[in-house]
């Protein structure tokens, strides 16, 4: 079995392991295990600036409201306009709620 291959094996096995989660103190406790501090704050962050983002709020404003980096917003902006469509799924679902 090639790396590659390994790595998409392991990478599905995640994916797995998130959509068993049921509820969102099941997802603070599989994340806090999962993940160090920094990097469920830069997850939180990205996933903050995402309604600014499609409010149309410019980088700058969004900074400045969150002190989000600039290269962070254009990160999750990028994603959002060409990306696999997750944070515009996960997002509108929310909306419904």
């Amino acid at each position: 079995m090639k790396i590659s291959k390994i790595n998409q094996v392991l990478e599905q096995e995640l994916y797995e392991a998130v959509a068993a989660v049921r509820s969102a103190e099941e997802a603070k406790k599989f994340f806090q295990d999962l993940c160090t501090p920094a990097e469920i704050q830069a997850m939180a962050d990205r996933w903050h600036v995402v309604p600014l983002v499609k409010a149309g709020k410019s980088y700058r404003q969004i900074y400045n409201e969150t002190g989000v980096s600039v290269t962070t917003i254009g990160r999750v902006a990028r994603c959002l306009m060409l990306g696999e469509g997750g944070y515009n799924l996960v997002h509108e679902r929310l909306e419904k709620k």
